[in-house]
């Protein structure tokens, strides 16, 4: 992400989140965990669902902005003058 984002150095990236957050789920579903084992994993759980959140998020406000910049910049069939959506 962008250095303006809200994820920091130390944040892992999406992928790295996701698959640690599978393997936290893989976890709880086995069982076997003491209550305070499963409350640790479920902890860290949320954690990594935030971060993957905020990465997805971050995906889509980049997404939405290289659309909108793409339907600025493209002329009208018509006229061959550039159109926009809130005119």
């Amino acid at each position: 992400m962008s250095s303006s984002s809200t994820v920091d150095e130390t944040t892992p990236g999406y992928e790295q989140a996701r698959d640690e957050l599978i393997e936290v789920v893989r976890r709880l579903e086995a069982g076997g965990t003491t209550l305070e084992e499963s409350l640790a994993l479920w902890e860290r759980g949320e954690e990594l669902a935030k971060v993957c959140r905020r990465w997805l998020e971050g995906a889509r406000a980049r997404l939405d902005a290289a659309l909108a910049q793409d339907d600025e910049a493209r002329p009208d069939a018509s006229t061959g003058a550039a159109t926009r959506d809130d005119d």
